[in-house]
């Protein structure tokens, strides 16, 4: 199902338009794949996406609703947002970092109800971080942090979860190993799982559809179909880098 659309979406600055007449969905139980060179507008498309920022023209549905419909609450239990920089905390255990995701839900004094504490729980599990729990957060790797942002997120029970680079301070395995996440959680879940990333051959090889951004042109479909278009290789072939489109595979030539 098509959980959030785009339709002639242009996206910017009141001084400098990034992209414009952006079209494309993303759909529920699938992992999509932001791909794109530096500077193209990935994280101004994200924040966008996640009304962060305003848009400059077009339309942005979510769940079957124009996003300027939506207000802060509503936004807070429809979008959740996983972001690069690292938390700023120091005495916070895991538990309580993941219980923040419930403060859409929360009264006034954010104190959790037996069934916060039980969601806070299974979004622990789910990312099988048990182990973690009465760590403290500047404790932990930056793979084991980026798992505790992810169930903060899972705790927040959003239909539409956002990531901006999770993979960007971690090394190749652990890279692997949140990609799988992301990939499980979303057909398991049914979440709409959006992420902005630089690991394009890791991309190619896990997510369910990928958004390329180009000047002037957004490219949207499974890493199959921009393959065998010519897209993918349009994006990454330079003098001694090729793409096999059958593998999916990139090579470097000495």
């Amino acid at each position: 199902m098509e959980t959030v659309q785009l339709h002639q979406l242009s996206i910017g600055y009141t001084t400098k338009v990034v992209a414009q007449a952006l079209d494309g969905a993303i759909c529920s139980g699938e992992l999509t794949c932001l791909l794109g060179q530096n500077g193209i507008g990935k994280s101004t498309l994200l924040r966008t996406l996640a009304a962060f920022q305003p848009k400059l023209d077009g339309t942005i549905t979510v769940c079957g609703r124009d996003i300027d419909s939506y207000t802060d609450k509503e936004l807070s239990r429809t979008i959740g947002i996983v972001l690069t920089e690292k938390p700023d905390v120091k005495n916070m255990t895991v538990a309580e970092m993941v219980g923040m995701g419930r403060s859409p839900y929360t009264g006034f004094w954010g104190t959790l109800s037996q069934d916060d504490h039980q969601v806070v729980d299974e979004a622990i599990t789910m990312v099988g971080i048990d182990a973690l729990r009465s760590r403290l957060i500047y404790t932990l790797s930056d793979g084991e942090r980026q798992k505790v942002m992810m169930a903060k997120a899972l705790a927040q029970q959003t239909p539409v979860i956002y990531l901006d680079e999770p993979t960007a301070f971690l090394d190749f395995p652990s890279k692997v190993e949140m990609m799988q996440l992301l990939h499980r959680l979303a057909a398991t879940e049914q979440k709409t799982i959006f992420l902005s990333t630089h690991d394009v051959e890791l991309s190619l090889q896990i997510a369910d559809r990928v958004w390329l951004m180009e000047p002037n042109r957004l490219s949207v479909g499974t890493p199959q179909q921009l393959a065998a278009d010519g897209t993918l290789s349009r994006f990454i072939e330079r003098d001694g880098i090729t793409f096999d489109t059958h593998s999916l595979t990139i090579h470097v030539t000495k």
